[in-house]
């Protein structure tokens, strides 16, 4: 099965000179705890609420005034659209990731995959051993 028969096409995205509160809004009406972060239609990196949590309010920078390129997680691991299953399960549990954008051979973003579309369109017991997979804390805080 090939990633773009799962996927979800035209993902939300954030500018990398949006505001975290422009971010934060966006997260909240999604109600999703990531969002990618675009440069056109070029990826950039992804913002999460943990790197809202951590790398801005914990520092008690100001949400108005810190920019997203300012916290974002700027590597990003990617599938393309043309790419087997397998290649992203290979990234989810790798890179113990729960979504990957998907872009295109020019390296243009087309949609994201999710774990769940993983477990709900491809195979649920494919999805829960790549969850497992992921969730093995790859450095125990204990």
């Amino acid at each position: 099965m090939k990633i773009s028969e799962i996927m979800t096409r035209d993902p939300q995205c954030v500018s990398p000179t949006d505001t975290l509160i422009d971010a934060a809004v966006i997260l909240r009406d999604l109600d999703v705890g990531s969002v990618l972060v675009c440069d056109h239609d070029r990826i950039a990196g992804i913002l999460t609420d943990r790197d809202i949590s951590i790398r801005a309010v914990a520092d008690g920078r100001d949400p108005h005034r810190t920019l997203v390129r300012d916290v974002m997680t700027p590597d990003v691991s990617f599938v393309f659209e043309d790419d087997d299953v397998s290649a992203a399960v290979e990234h989810f549990e790798k890179d113990q990731v729960r979504r990957l954008p998907v872009l295109d051979r020019d390296k243009r973003l087309v949609g994201i995959l999710s774990l769940g579309d993983l477990a709900v369109d491809a195979d649920l017991q494919l999805g829960a051993e790549v969850l497992r997979e992921i969730s093995t804390p790859s450095h125990p805080l204990r």
